[in-house]
């Protein structure tokens, strides 16, 4: 998988824009727990108060709670309110917010930030504490009782009509300090324990009943609170969706143009492989890796992109948020993780090696699928079905029982990753409650932790996911490297030479010995020979002799072993395979179409071709008649037009209509709607289009009926008669007028010569055109 991180090179900028927006989306995700706790702690709970300074209070509740205060602390407080009554400038507007101001002034909070809230929270929260505790013992006998208790003396002889804040305000400075004093130590023994947060949150019970007294709809001020809160969830989640729809459109478009990048790569290099390299991977292998294999992988750098990169960064975040409302309870998510990781490590160590296997049963199963398409003829001729068939049952078997047992080790993961999630849950409600029960936690704070720890459990549950087609993407990723890091055998030498102007075309063979890849023996053992221009040079002799093997040296699609082959004296290692090839028109045995059209097909070997080069091409390679004619153009076996008819009939002035017949004439997939003896014709007609100084024919007129072979090769000689011809055949009627015929046995030149003279010195020719030619045909 790294050595193809290079592909993603040209789309660095998208990847760290997804991963900017990755950080935004997990930032509003896991703010959002933390909202809902204060919905439920402050909106619920506490009616939308938020801390312990209240926006006013009336003027005799500021009087009690100085009283509980330094003088800094005093001077502090005073200075953010300002006092308002009927005089204030703003009365009209500040009585509708709080009607109390009717009846009595009151302190208003001056605009402040929230840093200045927060320093005064602690200096309000323990006066309104007190005074609001006092002030609920002093209308229950029973709490008046324990409140007096507490500070030492018996609150119950205060005069009638009078409290203990106007008793204090009386009292001499001395005793009033001493009073103070105890009440503030038996106040301590009741919230001591509240941390600084809770105390704050303890005091809006205080300041709830201010508002109340000042006019102030609680209802509605919970309700603009919840609606605020809700507002900026809303807000949040929109956000998170915008991110994720603005990722997954980066991560589609990086993998999809990965997937291009690296297929493209894959088909280059495939493209520059010799025969040696086409020997070492099969065609069925090389199609799964650049179709299955790039899009395993492409799929997982949209995972990559989409989820893994997003994973940790909202599982770490959510620990770090878990820890800060909690430390306590830390050891659940440390076993939830724990147990994930385990599941995780097990799970993967079976399934990885199975992965490997896939992808080479994959290849088997293509292999027989291709094998039973392309002999589909041949298969139904020998009533082979029933054999086909186990054999494809066999293949689809071996890959359904391995990928049964992924799935069914995949299956396990969701089901436990549930468990577990569900029993966290289940753990922190019980722990919570506790906590709750014991004031040390509030119910939104453990809310909001089993929010945060049910999001840890879902990084694991997407990095699980990731696992699930990981391992595939890394033999595939493996296997289209492999495919990337090969080296062609054959290389363009680094100082390249040019061939000389004008091209002469002389080929010589010097001591050629060859033999294939991996292969102990020489297929090939000592040739020498030398094929001149204007002339035509043939290879025959018994089948596995090498003769394809000869020719197929001289484009370069194998190198010698040893010995040198030289064009114009120059040995073809050291000119570019561009240049060597520019100059030869090769021939298989094998007519090799293109799906297209007949134009198409000619236009391959020189898409610049005039019209009349094309028509020339197709008279001499005897083709003209069936491309226009239709004729054979039978049972698949030849060009039909689309009504029925055949394509391409002649007008009687000779010229083809133009209704698509003729050289529009389409071409199916490797050209199944011709026969064989016209995708023959049809090569040597493309060939001829480039005009090139050399041709190779390796066994080209095979299908091709005597009577067109020998005016194919009457036209050939007009056309080629300055040209180098290199010619493989069977047939000995082909060769029998050519200057020089190469016999070939086992790989060793056993003959060289003429017709005649091979008939009077080799045997082994003599043998082959006695047992084809008659006698009068031998002469």
């Amino acid at each position: 998988m790294m050595r193809l991180l290079k592909y993603l090179k040209p789309y660095l900028l998208l990847i760290l824009i997804a991963i900017a927006l990755l950080f935004v989306q997990a930032n509003a995700d896991l703010a959002l727990p933390d909202y809902l706790a204060r919905i439920v702690n402050t909106g619920i709970q506490l009616s939308g108060i938020e801390n312990a300074v209240p926006q006013a209070i009336r003027q005799s509740s500021m009087d009690k709670l100085t009283l509980f205060m330094s003088e800094q602390d005093k001077a502090s407080v005073l200075a953010d309110y300002r006092l308002a009554d009927k005089t204030s400038d703003d009365y009209a507007q500040l009585v509708k917010k709080f009607p109390g101001l009717a009846n009595e002034p009151l302190f208003v909070s001056n605009p402040i930030d929230q840093a200045e809230i927060d320093r005064i929270n602690p200096i309000m929260a323990k006066p309104l504490l007190v005074v609001y505790s006092v002030e609920q013992a002093m209308a229950d006998p029973n709490k008046l009782a324990a409140l007096a208790q507490g500070m030492g003396f018996d609150l119950s002889k205060i005069p009638s009509g009078m409290d203990l804040f106007t008793v204090l305000h009386k009292l001499p400075a001395s005793q009033r300090t001493v009073m103070i004093s105890s009440i503030n130590t038996a106040i301590n023994q009741k919230f001591g324990a509240l941390t600084a947060t809770m105390l704050t949150q303890a005091a809006t019970a205080a300041v709830k009943s201010e508002y109340v007294a000042v006019g102030i709809d609680m209802g509605r001020f919970e309700l603009n609170y919840l609606l605020r809160v809700g507002g900026i969830m809303l807000g949040l989640t929109l956000l998170s969706g915008v991110s994720t729809i603005m990722v997954s459109y980066l991560a589609a478009r990086t993998a999809a143009g990965f997937g291009r990048d690296v297929r493209k790569a894959q088909f280059t290099k495939v493209e520059s492989f010799s025969s040696t390299e086409f020997d070492q991977f099969s065609t069925t292998s090389l199609v799964t890796r650049s179709t299955n294999d790039i899009t395993q992988v492409q799929m997982v750098v949209f995972m990559i992109l989409r989820m893994v990169i997003y994973a940790p960064i909202i599982g770490v975040g959510a620990i770090i948020h878990a820890f800060r409302l909690d430390t306590s309870m830390w050891w659940i998510i440390a076993v939830a993780v724990g147990v994930l990781l385990t599941l995780v490590l097990s799970v993967m160590t079976i399934a990885l090696p199975k992965f490997r296997i896939v992808q080479k049963l994959t290849d088997r199963l293509n292999l027989v699928i291709r094998e039973n398409l392309s002999g589909m003829m041949v298969i139904r001729a020998f009533n082979r079905q029933k054999f086909e068939l186990d054999r494809f049952d066999t293949a689809n078997k071996d890959i359904t029982s391995v990928l049964l047992f992924i799935g069914r080790t995949m299956v396990v993961m969701m089901p436990v990753m549930m468990l577990i999630m569900n029993g966290v849950t289940v753990l922190i409600i019980w722990i919570g409650s506790h906590q709750v029960a014991q004031a040390n936690m509030q119910v939104g704070d453990v809310i909001a932790f089993m929010q945060y720890t049910i999001q840890v459990v879902f990084a694991f549950l997407m990095m699980s996911m990731m696992f699930i087609i990981l391992p595939g993407a890394v033999v595939s990723a493996g296997r289209i490297a492999e495919v990337l890091n090969t080296e062609p055998v054959i290389k363009d030498s680094l100082e390249p030479q040019n061939f000389s102007d004008p091209f002469v075309g002389t080929i010589e063979f010097r001591n050629v010995s060859f033999h294939y890849p991996d292969a102990e023996e020489d297929i090939l053992h000592d040739i020498s020979f030398i094929a001149r221009p204007g002339q035509t040079t043939a290879f025959i002799g018994s089948t596995g002799s090498g003769k394809s093997t000869v020719v197929n040296l001289i484009p370069r699609f194998y190198d010698v072993t040893a010995g040198s082959i030289l064009v114009d004296n120059i040995d073809i290692r050291q000119v570019t395979q561009h240049d060597l090839r520019d100059k030869i028109g090769y021939i298989p045995q094998k007519g090799i179409l293109f799906s297209g059209t007949v134009d198409s097909n000619l236009r391959y070997a020189d898409e610049n071709a005039s019209e009349e080069d094309l028509k020339e091409a197709a008279d001499i390679a005897q083709a003209t008649e069936f491309i226009f004619n239709g004729d054979g153009a039978h049972n698949g076996n030849g060009f039909h037009a689309q009504d029925g008819t055949e394509q391409g009939d002649v007008n009687q002035d000779g010229n083809d209509h133009q209704d698509g017949s003729g050289f529009q004439t389409e071409i199916s997939q490797s050209g199944t709607n011709v026969s064989g003896g016209q995708k023959q014709r049809l090569s040597i007609a493309r060939a001829l289009v480039k005009k090139p100084p050399i041709y190779i024919f390796d066994d080209s007129f095979s299908a091709v009926d005597f009577k067109t072979d020998a005016a194919l090769r009457r036209a050939l000689k007009r056309q080629t008669s300055n040209s180098t011809i290199l010619i493989v055949t069977q047939r000995v009627s082909t060769i029998k007028n050519a200057e020089q015929i190469i016999v070939l046995d086992e790989g060793r030149i056993v003959g060289k010569g003429t017709h005649q003279e091979l008939m009077q010195d080799c045997e082994e020719y003599k043998e082959i055109a006695t047992s084809q030619l008659s006698q009068e045909e031998l002469l």
